[in-house]
């Protein structure tokens, strides 16, 4: 079960929230892309909650870093998740430091900002087998592992760009699209083995990359502030709490969705 206390600061705005699911206590998390960002947020947000957590990236520096700030139960592993190959030895080697996998966000990704009659073959096919591809492998190795205990969360990190169509990023819509689809499909497969599968799709969220890209493009910012009716961008703790609410107990009969965390953009006008 879940205990909560929140307090919102005045006009409605950032909202803080302290939630405990008792039932993530020790479970064995594995976050990839862990290092910075979503990923860091969430990593962070199932280490407060007393989970086992594994975040892993391709980035050294900035695990060490994530790893240092997040606290010494925290295990920062280096990895190029594109190498799918040894996708089998990694999970192995989790297992073995750590214990059986419980539950695995697919986080990490990669993005590309070009017209889409200019993206080359090998930018296109590099998007792919980071967000799509490797996603599913990995997924196929953890499940694999869950099967034998009879019970497994898989979460799926989406977009805003599979919901409807934005210019210049037809690579990661793609990608993000077949995740999707993906979240259904082995929710359908994996059901019966008591692992369940679900996907959140972000909207656009308060990070250090997105700050960069609105703050320089200020009438961009201003379409989307107007677009998502709860006026503001969303932060990276908002996308944490979803996906504690997905790998808990309290979501158990929820399989196959894909989550918005958007601030209604998605439906906004």
């Amino acid at each position: 079960m879940m205990n909560a206390t929140r307090s919102a600061e005045a006009g409605g705005g950032r909202l803080l929230m302290d939630a405990v699911y008792r039932d993530l206590r020790r479970k064995v998390v594995l976050v990839t892309g862990g290092g910075s960002g979503l990923g860091y947020g969430i990593a962070k947000a199932f280490a407060s909650n007393g989970s086992k957590v594994v975040i892993v990236g391709r980035d050294e520096a900035k695990l060490d870093l994530a790893g240092k700030e997040l606290g010494r139960k925290v295990v920062c592993i280096p990895y190029e998740l594109t190498d799918l190959d040894r996708l089998p030895a990694l999970v192995e080697q989790i297992q073995g430091r750590v214990g059986g996998l419980d539950v695995l966000v697919n986080n990490a990704g990669v993005h590309l900002k070009k017209d889409a009659l200019h993206v080359t073959n090998e930018e296109y096919q590099r998007i792919i087998q980071t967000n799509q591809t490797a996603v599913f492998a990995l997924s196929r190795e953890a499940a694999r592992t869950m099967v034998s205990r009879g019970s497994g969360n898989i979460i799926m990190i989406s977009s805003m760009a599979s919901q409807y169509g934005i210019p210049k990023v037809i690579g990661y819509t793609a990608s993000k699209s077949a995740v999707e689809g993906m979240t259904r499909a082995l929710a359908v497969e994996c059901g019966p083995y008591g692992i369940r599968v679900n996907c959140i799709a972000p909207g656009f969220i308060k990070t250090s990359m997105s700050a960069k890209a609105l703050d320089n493009d200020p009438e961009r910012k201003r379409r989307v502030l107007t677009r998502t009716p709860l006026g503001r961008l969303g932060e990276p703790l908002d996308v944490a709490h979803a996906a504690l609410f997905l790998a808990s107990g309290q979501s158990r009969f929820i399989t196959g969705v894909v989550l918005p965390v958007d601030g209604g953009n998605s439906i906004g006008f």
